[in-house]
């Protein structure tokens, strides 16, 4: 039996065609890249998050020379949320780039462990995280769940 996975999502010109408090957002993960620790890849990741609060608050990616060893800025943002915030929800999350000396324009989309990862705290939470992914400019998307990046992910109730 053949079967078919769908989802919409948004597509925008320009992160102009956001909401005030989106744009506020993804400004925050376009900061964030400011911190990022990337001498190997040379491509520095922010991500923001806007928890239930209203509190936003910021990841980037850390390297090591042991490359296993460094964590992207989702996860890093992720671990900063559940350590200090346990009990509040991520409701949007928005991730920037900005690689030296490359035009940065197009959205950039978690990898596969940031995926497993967003879906993971989706789960734990019950509550879907909007995801908001973009370059410094360009086009901007916009996914109304972490589901959407990873459509048949390990939710981990097989373990029960």
């Amino acid at each position: 039996m053949q079967q078919k996975f769908e989802f919409e999502y948004d597509l925008l010109e320009n992160a102009n065609e956001l909401s005030t408090a989106d744009q506020e957002l993804l400004e925050a993960a376009k900061k964030a890249t400011n911190t990022a620790y990337a001498p190997y890849s040379k491509f520095n990741v922010g991500a923001a998050a806007r928890l239930s609060s209203n509190t936003i608050i910021i990841g980037s990616n850390q390297e090591s020379a042991s490359f296993p060893v460094g964590i992207c800025a989702e996860r890093a943002l992720l671990n900063s949320v559940a350590s200090q915030f346990p009990h509040e929800t991520i409701h949007t999350m928005a991730i920037s780039y900005e690689p030296v000396g490359k035009p940065s324009v197009e959205p950039i989309s978690p990898c596969g462990m940031c995926r497993q990862s967003l879906l993971d705290y989706e789960n734990r939470f019950q509550s879907p995280i909007k995801i908001i992914m973009a370059g410094m400019s360009g086009k901007v998307m916009v996914l109304k769940s972490a589901t959407h990046l990873l459509p048949f992910g390990f939710d981990g109730a097989i373990l029960k």
